[in-house]
């Protein structure tokens, strides 16, 4: 090993917090046999050095024993280099920081892999999860939601997933005043891998005014089975869980699942009786879970009254040139303007195919779909998969 690293894992609070993470990469050390180790010896420094007898009285012989073998502050050195770069943390049990509301849960990680600001573990916080397949609607949603409970004061968590997930994460970002980009993103990979790639962007913009943070260790690949486990953590870290949108076998349901075990609020946005992405949301609503439509729905139910922004969610606003005053634009514009205010009334908020917009509004397919084309870039109308169009409410 180089002079750097020796220097490196010199430092006492970095070699301090190696211990922690040597401990749990002893196979068989799960959450609980570590907590369990702890409330024994009281530090992993200590644990490494209880004798083969003392471990023996809390664990199996083979764990002890693997205990016994030491600790190598060496094998540790590339993660005492990522904790001497700027806004790296290991947040453990022992520090201040250490999120208040994760104790709460049966099987809290002994620690955490931080980047970023970690003021925020300790923040009122809210998950906001959902399907990795969204509707542009669900995004939307999840997005002007996110933005407007953040605005109120609540940090927004979420798991950095494609769809719903990084929506949410966006809106948090948007925020206006003072807790502009209060976001917590729960991963399950080690935090020096970005996954989706797709959200390398998005993860960077994260650390610079919320964070990121994972229990697994660096170089941690995404693995199916780490998300379900990560899940725990989402909804643990919040005071409620707002599904926006979710199909019937999905992780946000077991997110859903987890929060209602732990004591908290779920809350769920209803959709379209069509829409696979709805029957997930129903379903929880069927099961007890709040129905949303508005903001304070969620406020009055976690009691945080305080200065929320008067968002209305259940407005359907259409884009602001719709509503020029037609004496005021010219007889082409006004053509235009009855033409796209006809084909949304007809369209109304369900699914409709180009065929079915031709048939009602018994104008000419290049008609309709010039107007469509219009429509879609004006942010009004979705194309969705199957040739299909959905009109996108205003929020």
């Amino acid at each position: 090993m180089n002079t750097v690293s020796n220097n490196l894992i010199a430092d006492s609070e970095v070699t301090a917090s190696l211990y922690w993470v040597a401990l749990s990469q002893i196979s068989g050390i799960g959450s609980q046999t570590y907590c369990q180790l702890l409330r024994s010896f009281g530090s992993p420094k200590a644990i490494f050095s209880a004798s083969l007898s003392q471990l023996k009285g809390v664990v199996s012989e083979k764990i002890a024993t693997e205990i016994r073998q030491g600790f190598n502050a060496a094998d540790h050195a590339e993660t005492a280099h990522w904790l001497t770069q700027e806004h790296n943390y290991i947040v453990t049990l022992a520090d201040s920081a250490y999120p208040q509301a994760l104790l709460e849960i049966s099987d809290p990680p002994p620690f955490l892999y931080a980047k970023g600001n970690i003021a925020l573990l300790n923040q009122v916080s809210i998950a906001v999860v959902g399907s990795r397949n969204a509707s542009v609607q669900g995004e939307k949603n999840a997005s002007a939601f996110a933005q407007a409970l953040c605005e109120s004061g609540l940090c927004i968590v979420s798991g950095l997933a494609l769809g719903i997930d990084g929506a949410a994460h966006r809106g948090a970002l948007n925020a206006v005043g003072p807790y502009n980009g209060a976001t917590i993103a729960v991963v399950g990979t080690g935090l020096d891998i970005v996954y989706p790639a797709k959200h390398r962007t998005l993860a960077h913009e994260i650390v610079q005014k919320g964070l990121v943070i994972s229990e697994f260790p660096l170089g941690t690949p995404s693995k199916p089975q780490n998300f379900p486990k990560r899940n725990r953590i989402i909804s643990g870290l919040s005071l409620g869980c707002l599904v926006v949108e979710a199909n019937l076998q999905s992780g946000s349901q077991i997110t859903a699942r987890m929060a209602a075990e732990q004591g908290r609020e779920v809350f769920a946005i209803p959709g379209s009786i069509h829409s696979p992405m709805a029957k997930g949301c129903h379903q929880l609503i069927k099961q007890g879970a709040k129905l949303v439509d508005s903001i304070s729905d969620i406020l009055n139910e976690l009691k945080l009254t305080h200065g929320a922004p008067n968002y209305d969610f259940t407005s359907h606003g259409q884009p602001a040139d719709l509503y020029k005053d037609p004496a005021n634009i010219t007889e082409e514009e006004q053509q235009a303007y009855k033409t796209k205010m006809r084909l949304m009334q007809l369209m109304g908020y369900e699914p409709i195919s180009l065929e079915t917009i031709v048939a009602l509004s018994r104008l000419t397919v290049n008609e309709v779909s010039s107007m469509l084309m219009i429509l879609e870039l004006e942010g009004s109308v979705a194309s969705l998969a199957g040739g299909k169009y959905q009109i996108i409410t205003s929020i």
